[in-house]
């Protein structure tokens, strides 16, 4: 899964970008330092895969994973290619999640595009022109999708049916300053599309309609986000900054200092907007973290691991991760009788212990 950190030049998104994957980028107090992304593999933190692993002895453990993606700063008339917008838009249609930085904190000694922070118009900046880009992929495709039409296919007459419904939304969007201010189809990046409208607009990539994490970056010694009503769903508040050096300190150090990083908020709130779970297997030679969408069968489930189990699939051993550190061992939790024997249909849960039996 790849989530997009996005925002309007110099609001932090390669300091943080920085402190998830603690690789060094440029984060130079300067406009579009950042013109090829930069893409890191974060862990996603989960104390039961550790847990499990203790309890199994095991030699290796492999926790899930998201790939963050450093996308350099839009802004304002992107769509229309100002500064290296349309190249920054075309990397944005590539992630699952977009995750919007917008800079809540004032600094004199920090760059601010438009002079002054104000999150609310950055953020509306950024939303804009997301539209703007997409109202051009869908005016091109329904030029396309017309000519189709006409031969009377039922398939065709649906398709453009759903792409002027997509058009009349966009619309409506661009037209609307408040949209960001309050309860909106686009405030959360996920907007009420019908079942329909949602393939079309996957299949055509539309960034408007991907799920959107926000998340705000503060300072110790100012909080601008609360002189605006900005989206609550989904969103962080975050002193970047601050976590950079947090991420770059030892264990021990923490520890010394009494700080805790925020971090794995921000993780595990992107893993959950995907509509993510997360089940386990475990044994000596490994102990690994399997990602899966909510509701998905033991077959299912064996496709995660090998396309050969899905096919094969025969039944699975399962038991929560809770039941199994109880028990203390396999064996001990199959002689208590703890084992469930389920067959492919069985809807796996986040926490669950599989073995499977092809």
């Amino acid at each position: 899964m790849k989530i997009g950190i996005v925002g309007l030049p110099n609001v932090g998104k390669s300091t943080l970008f920085q402190a998830l994957t603690k690789k060094q980028v440029d984060t130079s107090n300067y406009p579009f330092s950042t013109i090829d992304p930069h893409v890191g593999v974060v862990s996603v933190p989960d104390e039961r895969l550790d847990k499990l692993a203790a309890l199994s002895k095991s030699k290796k453990i492999v926790p899930a994973i998201i790939e963050f993606v450093d996308i350099a700063g839009l802004v304002k008339g992107a769509s229309a290619g100002e500064g290296l917008g349309n190249k920054f838009l075309t990397h944005i249609r590539e992630v699952d999640v977009i995750c919007h930085i917008i800079r809540a904190f004032e600094n004199e000694n920090i760059v601010h595009v438009s002079g002054k922070p104000d999150p609310l118009s950055d953020l509306e900046t950024i939303k804009t022109e997301l539209v703007l880009k997409d109202l051009e992929t869908i005016t091109r495709a329904k030029g396309k999708a017309s000519g189709e039409a006409r031969s009377g296919k039922k398939e065709a007459i649906e398709i453009l049916k759903n792409i002027e419904s997509l058009e009349k939304k966009l619309e409506v969007s661009t037209g609307k300053k408040s949209d960001f201010r309050g309860k909106s189809d686009f405030e959360d990046g996920d907007a009420v599309l019908s079942e329909s409208e949602r393939k079309v607009a996957n299949n055509f990539e539309l960034l408007s309609f991907k799920p959107a994490l926000y998340v705000y970056n503060i300072s110790a010694i100012g909080d601008l986000t609360t002189n605006y009503k900005l989206p609550t769903i989904n969103s962080v508040k975050l002193d970047i900054g601050q976590e950079n050096d947090v991420s770059a300190m030892s264990d021990d150090e923490r520890k010394e200092l009494g700080i805790e990083s925020q971090l794995s908020k921000l993780i595990r709130t992107a893993y959950e907007l995907l509509g993510l779970i997360t089940f386990f297997t475990t044994g000596e030679d490994e102990s690994r973290a399997w990602t899966i969408p909510k509701k998905s069968s033991a077959k299912r489930a064996g496709r995660a691991i090998h396309t050969d189990f899905e096919e094969k699939f025969i039944r699975a051993d399962i038991i929560f991760w809770e039941k199994l550190f109880e028990a203390g061992s396999w064996s001990r939790a199959r002689d208590l009788g703890w084992l469930r024997s389920e067959g492919k249909e069985y809807v796996v849960q986040d926490g669950d212990v599989i073995e499977f039996k092809i």
